[in-house]
């Protein structure tokens, strides 16, 4: 096999390249196996029946069995189709053979790899109580048993599902016990709408909003963040944001796919950011999948323009009690026209903002975050999250952009793949595809280190010092921790 354009741009490099998320597609025979093994006879039917239609054949009938008269009808969201290569045949059954990927690891230019699950995303998503921590329970322990003899240059995110802060942990203490270094965790929870559930409970599903664990919460899930750290987890989210409102077409896939995991990621990271979750617990590092940076860094933008006019010392300028009312008078009796003046008499009850009065603690969206200088803001965000960025993506260049990041900031830009998927045609050119960065000069090769090692080495080492112990990148990576602690 001739050299591939990835090996070719690792050879030119003096430091490793990690990727920060590709996929595994999971072999069903052997994961049905895992799930007979941990839930009994019973649970191959019940996870199908879980899952409902579209991945699985569940008996249901799915968007592709209906006439367009029902899809109207139903505006149900037109579904992923044909998500997986298949052209490239070896491709396609590297990204289902652990032997075979870590074989292949050199071709694509890698030294080490954080792969997720394909299937196995949508198992915190399920509905149900038991199955939805059965089929994580047996995808852990699926990846433990088929991946952990390569574990010298990859590892496979362990699902955490997170209805209740106690399945969480539950989940994440077991997959501590496998030997698994990364959790997943779903984005948000749908949860039904009480008033509606009430009334209408076979419709409950159909009304929800979305929990996402620091703004407005059901639960405490503090105590999850405090063993992801006790535990050395980093998490990460690659959640689906097909299905929100704005991204449910019942016609067209790609009008729902674009932008979505970036979508689902900005969920949680506002709720985190300005529910104080960063603010309590400075080492928590989360990884916001395949949505690149573009949302991070209008967000990051967003929150330092929005607290400097919005917090509390800032809202003298919006208090209808600063309302110089004698004036307003004045003005609009000498610049008013007829149809002004016909009802100046209503002046005062209509250039009033309702309500006239809000308590303080209503007033201060930013409380959570404790916030006395703007400076602030960079030290729970940015250390915190971390953006994936894929092989074709040119906005991860933003990152690195310190004219436009607020203070100065370079954002937390790490190099994610997405190998198995459909929009990688040949894993043997990613990394060059991802190295064009540097050679349309977008970043600089420093940058493109920072992209494509430090960063990673950050994120899960910062939760767990020894998460490279081991591995392939073993020395180079303790000479970069080395280095980053001397800068600091």
């Amino acid at each position: 096999m001739s050299e591939t354009k990835a090996a070719r741009v690792r050879a030119k490099l003096n430091h490793p390249m990690i990727d920060g998320d590709s996929h595994i597609v999971e072999y069903m025979p052997v994961l049905r196996d895992m799930l007979r093994e941990v839930g009994g006879a019973s649970a191959e039917k019940n996870f199908v029946t879980a899952m409902g239609h579209g991945l699985l054949d569940s008996g249901k009938k799915s968007w592709y069995d209906m006439t367009w008269d029902e899809r109207r009808d139903n505006r149900g969201m037109r579904p992923p189709w044909w998500p997986l290569p298949t052209k490239n045949t070896i491709d396609r059954c590297t990204s289902m053979i652990p032997k075979l990927y870590h074989e292949r690891m050199d071709d694509f230019g890698l030294d080490y790899a954080v792969l997720y699950p394909t299937v196995g995303l949508l198992f915190p998503h399920m509905a149900n109580d038991e199955m939805r921590a059965l089929s994580c329970r047996a995808f852990n322990e699926y990846a433990a048993a088929y991946y952990d003899e390569y574990a010298d240059r990859m590892t496979v995110a362990a699902t955490i599902p997170l209805h209740t802060p106690e399945e969480g942990i539950r989940e994440l203490e077991h997959a501590k016990n496998l030997g698994l270094k990364v959790a997943v965790i779903p984005a948000y929870v749908k949860r039904p709408v009480a008033a509606f559930a009430k009334l209408h409970p076979k419709l409950a599903h159909h009304v929800t909003w979305l929990d996402s664990y620091g703004i407005d919460s059901e639960h405490d899930y503090d105590p999850f963040w405090a063993k992801c750290i006790e535990l050395g987890f980093s998490v990460s989210v690659h959640s689906a944001g097909m299905g929100l409102e704005e991204r449910s077409s019942m016609s067209n896939y790609m009008y729902n796919h674009m932008g979505h995991f970036g979508a689902a990621g900005e969920v949680l990271t506002k709720s985190l950011l300005m529910g104080g979750v960063t603010r309590r617990f400075p080492k928590l590092r989360v990884a916001l999948l395949e949505g690149g940076v573009v949302n991070g860094s209008r967000l990051y933008a967003d929150i330092v323009s929005r607290w400097k006019k919005r917090r509390l010392e800032s809202q003298d300028n919006l208090d209808p009690a600063s309302l110089d009312v004698k004036l307003a008078q004045d003005l609009f009796s000498r610049y008013g026209n007829n149809a002004i003046l016909n009802h100046l008499d209503e002046l005062e009850k209509t250039i009033h903002l309702r309500p006239h009065a809000i308590s303080e603690d209503l007033r201060d969206d930013f409380a959570a975050m404790k916030i006395t200088r703007k400076e602030e803001i960079e030290d729970i965000f940015i250390p915190n999250f971390y953006f994936g960025c894929e092989s074709d993506d040119p906005h991860a260049a933003l990152a690195f952009n310190t004219k436009i990041n607020p203070f100065g900031s370079e954002l937390r830009a790490f190099m994610t793949f997405d190998l198995g998927h459909w929009d990688v045609t040949d894993m043997g050119e990613a990394a060059a595809e991802a190295y064009g960065l540097v050679e349309e000069e977008l970043i600089t090769p420093e940058n493109f280190r920072a992209f494509a090692f430090s960063n990673a080495v950050q994120l899960y080492c910062t939760a767990n010092p020894d998460f490279f112990r081991g591995t392939a990148i073993e020395t180079v990576v303790a000479s970069e921790l080395g280095q980053l602690k001397e800068a600091v």
